[in-house]
């Protein structure tokens, strides 16, 4: 009966996987042009922005033509948790892993049209070991056939270890004013807790970014958008970063080009924890954290509804050790599935919001 009236809705109100593939390039270069305008940048930044995403996107998609089959043929199917949505169980035997066709390219893309900038290249490092993190946990859950990939303990500590690399290299050689952090028309010094908060911003964020890939082109699609507004955030103080953003985003819509619902792959932790650290990293070496927290709105949310979850059901836990629920489901977009939504209604509106999350922190940064 669900699926009787999902299907009968209007098709703007129950977009296909390929219109919001659609909508989400309109977004993406609707957001260069806007934010390019606010930047004081000739439109779209002189194209190099545009080429870094386009040029990243053709190719990644191109690639991933080739991949997917690839992941097929090797058996890397996901492992579909049984105490998640009964609708996902049909998502059995999808290939995961696609992080390691996306990243890379986007990364090496970005180097190499930023002429090897030092930034970039330590930021695209960071990227690639939160990535080389996900691609054990994903390759553990594939060997062994179970959710149970590393530890939470081993992960924590590969994070935290890669944040502190990253934060000592930041303390050597980056800005001298890096632990001021500007909010607004404010500036508050945090002088050494700042790599407290910085450390804790890159682990946030790449869980965060790992919660969220949970539904078809969800992950991929706001990490898109995020890394557009956070690229014409720091355009003025770091073109090279800003190049490196927008390959990013390329890169993501790309992925979502194989992505998109019905999808043919997922990215794994081996992309999902890839985007987080890559957006932190760029949020930190900029000193852009607070315009990082609100273009990680989606993220935030979701990350804060497990949170939620966990919490009451611990604090409503009785005698027979059974506590209640607070959401059907975390994250928040699998309590969304159970009531009713569509995975491309959610999508759809976690794209619009998250673009407007983009304009609202280039307009109060």
């Amino acid at each position: 009966m669900a699926n009787a009236k999902s299907s009968s809705l209007p098709s703007w109100k129950n977009p296909s996987g390929k219109t919001l593939l659609i909508l989400l390039w309109a977004l993406a270069l609707a957001l260069m042009a806007l934010l390019s305008s606010w930047a004081g940048l000739p439109w779209l930044g002189n194209g190099k922005l545009l080429i870094a995403l386009g040029f990243t996107a053709l190719v990644t998609a191109l690639i991933g033509m080739a991949v997917v089959p690839m992941l097929i043929n090797l058996k890397a199917s996901q492992v579909i948790q049984s105490d998640g949505p009964q609708s996902h169980l049909k998502k059995a035997g999808t290939p995961t892993m696609g992080g390691i066709f996306f990243v890379p390219v986007a990364v090496a893309i970005a180097v190499v049209g930023t002429q090897f900038n030092a930034d970039v290249m330590v930021v695209g490092l960071v990227t690639l070991g939160y990535m080389a993190i996900g691609w054990v946990d994903d390759w553990q859950i594939l060997k062994y056939k179970s959710n149970k990939g590393l530890t939470p303990k081993q992960k924590l500590f590969l994070q935290v270890a890669i944040a502190v690399i990253f934060c000592a290299w930041l303390f050597f050689y980056g800005p001298t004013d890096i632990t001021n952090i500007r909010i607004m028309q404010f500036v508050l010094p945090l002088g050494f807790l700042f790599w407290l908060v910085a450390t804790f911003a890159l682990v946030a964020e790449s869980n965060a970014t790992n919660l969220t890939d949970g539904v078809d082109g969800l992950a991929a699609g706001t990490g898109a958008i995020a890394f557009v507004g956070l690229g014409l955030l720091v355009v003025k103080d770091n073109p090279a970063l800003a190049f490196f953003c927008c390959a990013m985003a390329g890169g993501c819509i790309g992925f979502v080009h194989h992505n998109h619902n019905p999808a043919r792959v997922f990215m794994g932790d081996t992309g999902s924890l890839a985007l987080g650290g890559s957006l932190a990293a760029v949020g930190i070496m900029t000193g852009n954290l607070w315009g990082l927290l609100l273009i990680s709105g989606i993220f935030l949310a979701e990350s804060l509804s497990v949170i939620a979850q966990v919490g009451y059901y611990k604090a409503t836990k009785g005698p027979d050790g059974v506590g209640k629920r607070l959401l059907k489901m975390a994250p928040i977009h699998h309590h969304l599935e159970l009531s009713g939504w569509t995975e491309t209604q959610i999508v759809g509106s976690f794209y619009l919001i998250n673009t407007l999350l983009a304009i609202v922190a280039m307009a109060t940064v």
